[in-house]
């Protein structure tokens, strides 16, 4: 019986990023922590196209996230079509109409109350593209069996923040929308039975008169304890 080594197991790792010194890293930590400030959720988009290439990239980068077991329980769907994005926009708007109108609370509607928003999405149509992330609870086996996916929650949730983190990192911007519920969006894209719609990012340029609320981060003290 063949019983593989732990030289072919595992592979040297060297990360592509080094700096000379501290000092270096510093800066460079500083000037990443600018760049991120930066990042706000755009809600009026630019119909200006963005090169397929981009995108897939983008769907690249959002897969190197780590997740449980290295099962990668995700399935990014990428929207261009218009006939497509009219479908989910009508979808998303009967779903969101009815949230507004009463399936909220008091509570919740006052605390969308900064951010101006309604039951349409005009953004849905306008951004050159939708991507929707699917979540694997488990795959299926060539024989019909079911695979269990672990930590499937953690794991789609830490790739979206890597594409989030990439599509801003490339002077685009994007949106987390999560239509409650989403099942229309498994019909709408016929995705089998083991996917379940996690998110819908519309991803593009910011429009050219692009607004969004003035909201202020909470500072560093109310966000991290030291235990040194």
């Amino acid at each position: 019986m063949y019983i593989c080594t732990m030289a072919e197991e595992f592979l040297p790792y060297h990360h592509p990023v080094s700096f000379l010194d501290d000092q270096e890293l510093l800066h460079a930590s500083d000037d990443l922590n600018e760049l991120f400030q930066g990042r706000r959720s755009v809600r009026e988009f630019s119909d200006r196209p963005i090169p397929k290439g981009v995108i897939d990239n983008l769907i690249k980068i959002a897969a190197s996230a780590p997740s449980g077991a290295h099962k990668q329980p995700w399935t990014f769907c990428v929207v261009s079509s218009a006939e497509f994005k009219s479908k989910i926009r009508e979808a998303a708007e009967k779903e969101e109409f009815t949230n507004y109108k009463g399936r909220m609370s008091p509570e919740w509607l006052k605390d969308l109350e900064k951010f101006g928003t309604d039951w349409q999405k005009d953004f849905l149509t306008t951004a050159p593209y939708l991507i929707i992330v699917f979540k694997k609870s488990y795959d299926v086996e060539s024989d019909g069996g079911k695979a269990k996916n672990y930590y499937v929650n953690e794991s789609v949730g830490i790739a979206c923040g890597f594409l989030l983190s990439a599509i801003h990192q490339l002077g685009l911007v994007s949106l987390t929308h999560t239509p409650s519920p989403m099942n229309f969006l498994a019909e709408l894209l016929n995705r089998p039975v083991n996917e379940k719609p996690f998110l819908l990012i519309p991803i593009g340029y910011p429009s050219e008169h692009a607004t969004v609320p003035n909201l202020a981060r909470k500072p560093l003290g109310e966000i991290m304890s030291n235990y040194s």
